[in-house]
């Protein structure tokens, strides 16, 4: 007999056993910050890496979960940026104007979803990251 995932999406998945899964919860709460503070960049210039940035700094040694979803709120935002560098260069041949707004959705769209999973104590790792900070 196959073994069925209770669980099919495998971004949402606690990273190593299910042990894993935070209790604490103010380190949900930060970690949970840690994602939501990347919107400060649909407000304020460079809001993308300095809103989680500086949660992250804040309270990276009070708590190992905070300080991995601190990390992975970064890569992901280091990863938006290049996306966003790449699609407005590809403004040239027209394709970039479609990028932008893409690569803006798919972005507001992951945080949402990381913010809820790390306040469920769920360790998240966005898909089409690149690990910049280990």
């Amino acid at each position: 007999m196959t073994e069925v995932n209770p669980n099919p999406t495998p971004f949402a998945t606690p990273v190593g056993n299910p042990a894993d899964i935070e209790e604490n919860k103010d380190a949900r709460l930060w970690g949970m910050l840690c994602h939501l503070a990347a919107l400060a960049g649909f407000i304020i210039p460079f809001g993308f890496i300095i809103g989680p940035l500086v949660v992250w700094l804040i309270k990276k040694n009070d708590f190992p979960f905070v300080d991995d979803q601190g990390k992975e709120s970064l890569n992901f935002q280091i990863t938006v940026i290049l996306a966003l560098i790449v699609s407005a260069i590809l403004i040239i041949i027209v394709i970039g104007i479609l990028l932008i707004p893409a690569v803006a959705i798919t972005s507001l769209i992951f945080i949402i979803i990381a913010s809820v999973k790390a306040n469920s104590g769920i360790r998240y790792r966005y898909p089409v990251c690149i690990r910049f900070i280990k």
